[in-house]
């Protein structure tokens, strides 16, 4: 067996996995499971919230080591699924190490969702969630729409490469300001709380603090704490994007 290929694959997968926003314990027993197929004794996976370590070791070969680091973050579950389909069936020995190579990087690759099909997701879900958080129909639409103006400016602050924090706080800017607007120009009588709120909800990093809450549990006290501080960070850019927004708005409505 090629060990060298071997653990590139595994670390390859479990990087896959740590960029879809897997939690770590998972991630260590993945690659894991894939470099136990190698019947060799030294086997260390060590990941973090940023990187993944994984060394294989044996009194007849030197020791091979490969380090990843992951500077960016999604929640992409579907993702994690087609990773776990991978080593369960190179596990089962129902495919080779390149095999599993190339599927590995098809789905490192893939784009799954396209920008359109990203603003759809943006309407849907800022509309319907106005529903829920009693609004009319007329908030629904409302929402809808600045849901798909948040799509724009997220697409945008992410091509200009602006950082987390800078994306969150842009879009949340760019929603807020759509809804005050439309409250002042469209619908005298919306709801603007539920719109707004609804409009922040595929903003919100419920996924990421669900996996810091679980890697804490699981003793990953390194990558628990990481993630939270991540969440944090995604709270604050909303927030302080849309209190600048409101408190903008409120400025040239005071002068007006």
């Amino acid at each position: 067996m090629d060990y060298q290929a071997l653990i590139e694959m595994a670390v390859l997968a479990g990087e896959i996995m740590l960029v879809s926003g897997a939690e770590v314990y998972r991630i260590e027993d993945t690659v894991s499971r894939i470099l136990k197929q190698s019947g060799l004794e030294g086997i260390e996976v060590f990941a973090l919230a940023t990187g993944i370590f994984a060394t294989l070791s044996d009194p007849s070969i030197s020791a091979i080591t490969v380090v990843k680091r992951v500077n960016k973050r999604s929640t992409n579950l579907n993702r994690v699924y087609r990773v776990n389909n991978i080593s369960r069936r190179f596990c089962a020995g129902e495919m080779t190490v390149e095999e599993a190579q190339e599927e590995l990087k098809e789905i490192r690759t893939n784009i799954e969702y396209g920008f359109l099909h990203k603003c759809i997701g943006y309407i849907m879900t800022s509309a319907f969630f106005a529903v829920l958080f009693g609004g009319n129909w007329l908030d629904c639409v409302a929402a809808g729409v600045v849901g798909l103006v948040l799509a724009l400016a997220v697409t945008g602050a992410s091509r200009l490469r602006f950082n987390d924090f800078c994306q969150n706080a842009a879009g949340s800017f760019a929603l807020a300001v759509t809804a005050l607007l439309i409250q002042r120009l469209v619908f005298f009588i919306m709801n603007i709380d539920a719109v707004i709120i609804s409009a922040i909800m595929p903003m919100v990093p419920g996924v990421t603090f669900t996996a810091a809450i679980r890697d804490t549990l699981n003793v990953d006290y390194s990558s628990g704490v990481a993630r939270i501080a991540e969440a944090i960070v995604v709270a604050l850019g909303v927030a302080s994007g849309v209190g600048a927004a409101m408190v903008v708005f409120g400025m040239m409505g005071g002068g007006l």
